[in-house]
């Protein structure tokens, strides 16, 4: 599962947690209670994002602490860290000794390192380490979750990917057709990830959107303004038909 096998360790019992901006309360004790609890909602924040940026040309001022998409698309950010491709490891912003960046650009990272050292998690309070890919999309799902942010953008700059957040209304109030919506991303959340219950998965991203759920056996039927959609689940609790109507 790459670096975030270790990444929330229970040491002492404890609970992992943090509060969003809107003071909701949010708590996982693994990689893979994560993905259960807010994994589809993270990634349904970077199909809003896609809307708004996707196939533009990107480019960030550290300076300015701003990311433009295309010409004159701008939104302020913060910066978590690296990936680089040639030695395969990530580096927080807050470590890299050697880019003499502001503090305020990593206000993020630095709240993440806190809350590691203060939860006992290895993952946000170690600078360095190696890393796949894929892990960069859990960094940035993890800090779009724990601050009610717009979503996450992986910047490729040729030796590397910077992990970039931003918080901004046009992002967030991107118009989609909710129901489409859930039948495209719960199946990419799950053929992305390896989450061990997605009958879990289904139940806890239809809650938040709002549907009202009825269980019957390995059958989830979940309602909404006249939407219909149905989730069958093998004994395992994994997804093996997902469909609905409107």
């Amino acid at each position: 599962m790459g670096i975030f096998d270790n990444l929330f360790k229970k040491k002492e019992e404890k609970t992992a947690s943090a509060n969003t901006q809107n003071n909701q309360t949010i708590s996982f004790t693994s990689e893979n209670d994560f993905l259960e609890k807010y994994g589809a909602l993270a990634l349904e924040k970077q199909r809003n994002l896609y809307n708004v940026t996707g196939g533009l040309s990107w480019n960030v001022n550290m300076d300015a602490e701003e990311i433009t998409f295309g010409d004159d698309l701008t939104f302020p950010m913060q910066v978590l860290g690296s990936f680089s491709h040639s030695s395969e490891t990530w580096l927080w912003l807050w470590d890299n000794k050697a880019g003499g960046y502001a503090e305020s650009v990593m206000q993020q990272a630095l709240s993440l390192k806190k809350y590691g050292e203060e939860n006992n998690i290895d993952l946000l309070s170690v600078g360095k380490f190696d890393a796949v890919p894929n892990d960069l999309h859990l960094i940035g799902m993890v800090a779009t979750t724990m601050f009610n942010l717009s979503g996450y953008y992986l910047g490729n700059y040729g030796q590397g990917t910077m992990v970039v957040t931003l918080k901004d209304d046009s992002i967030d109030n991107t118009e989609s057709e909710e129901f489409s919506r859930i039948l495209t991303v719960f199946p990419e959340l799950i053929s992305t990830f390896e989450i061990q219950n997605h009958k879990n998965a289904f139940n806890n991203y239809l809650s938040q959107k709002g549907f009202e759920l009825t269980s019957n056996g390995n059958e989830i039927k979940a309602e909404k303004n006249g939407n219909v959609i149905n989730a069958v689940f093998n004994d395992d609790n994994l997804l093996t038909s997902l469909n609905g109507n409107s």
